[in-house]
């Protein structure tokens, strides 16, 4: 979610803010994200990947793929897109956010 403020992404992913401070703070002293004042609204900063940020993404989204691939390696087509299907039904009837896992609620 490129130019995102901490607040925002702390409700997106239904973390307290205070715990997103901490995982920003992280992100930034690991080099992977920093943040720029907003010339939307300069009392907020955005949060922005870093190219070494992009790199790990990018690593990280390959592993990804691989895993996938690799787990749901005896269904068809068909049936990952009806697994799919099923968990998107089940991610709206939970009342959960679509495409984070719920495990960062408890952060």
């Amino acid at each position: 979610m490129p130019g995102s403020n901490q607040q925002s992404l702390a409700r997106f992913l239904r973390v307290l803010p205070s715990r997103m401070v901490l995982l920003i703070d992280e992100l930034v002293k690991t080099g992977l994200v920093e943040r720029r004042r907003s010339k939307k609204d300069r009392r907020h900063s955005e949060l922005v990947l870093t190219q070494k940020g992009k790199r790990i993404l990018s690593k990280l989204s390959k592993i990804a793929i691989a895993h996938e691939t690799a787990l749901c390696g005896g269904l068809t087509r068909r049936e990952r897109e009806t697994l799919a299907r099923l968990g998107r039904k089940i991610v709206a009837h939970q009342g959960l956010t679509p495409d984070v896992h719920p495990g960062y609620q408890k952060l």
